[in-house]
């Protein structure tokens, strides 16, 4: 069936892409309208995962940012947490028929790191949030704990061991998705490390981008309230 196409404000791209010549290991980043080159992953969850074998569905696709000098980004874990949440209380995937993958650029070590620091990773947060001797912080301090407090209003505790990760979460350990796609770097925000521009694709049950957010700048990342709205239309025309 021909897919309507969708009003200009749910087809979004964020600024940020790097156009190079057609090679071997150029880099093509995508862009609304066209389809999701094929991939095949593996997952920390066991087995593969090939996003053509995905067809039929849609799929929510996320490059969390991943390294911040030493430290894991705690965002990008929080929106993990989030997005289990509402998995749990609203049945996204099958009410949306629906695949949620995320992509992070290291081995699989690495990978196992980054799910296994979740607790810690929600405390640094609840810190922010709940600093110690509120009364006397300074003003940049202060203005950093409203920000925390906005824009993490939820709290999310794990035990070690028992976190939950229902979502594929996918080793690109040879960067070959994340590099191909324009994605990887070693610098910006002040951070030389190897890591991902943070990005989001929504694909539609063909394989094609139908919303695309890139982005080098941490607190314009679509809520999941707004990335719902543009897969609901995404169902509801087909």
């Amino acid at each position: 069936m021909k897919r309507k196409a969708l009003p200009s404000a749910l087809t979004l791209v964020t600024a940020g892409m790097l156009l190079c010549p057609v090679g071997a290991g150029a880099q093509m980043p995508v862009i609304v309208g066209q389809p999701m080159p094929d991939f095949t992953l593996p997952a920390i969850q066991g087995g593969d995962v090939t996003l053509s074998s995905l067809k039929g569905k849609t799929v929510l696709l996320i490059f969390p940012r991943g390294l911040v000098g030493d430290n894991w980004c705690q965002i990008c874990h929080y929106q993990y947490a989030e997005l289990v949440e509402l998995e749990k209380e609203l049945g996204l995937r099958e009410k949306h028929n629906l695949e949620i993958l995320f992509v992070l650029p290291y081995g699989e070590e690495m990978v196992r790191d980054w799910v296994e620091v979740f607790p810690e990773q929600m405390e640094v947060i609840e810190g922010w949030k709940n600093p110690p001797d509120q009364e006397n912080l300074s003003e940049r301090r202060r203005r950093w704990m409203q920000l925390a407090r906005s824009y993490f209003p939820k709290r999310f505790t794990y035990e070690a061991g028992s976190i939950p990760v229902p979502f594929p979460i996918l080793v690109d350990a040879e960067r070959e998705v994340s590099q191909r796609l324009g994605l990887f770097t070693t610098s910006w925000d002040q951070a030389d490390v190897e890591q991902n521009i943070p990005t989001i694709f929504i694909l539609d049950a063909e394989g094609v981008v139908q919303f695309k957010y890139h982005s080098q700048t941490t607190f314009d990342r679509p809520g999941y309230d707004y990335l719902f709205k543009v897969i609901d239309r995404l169902v509801t025309s087909d």
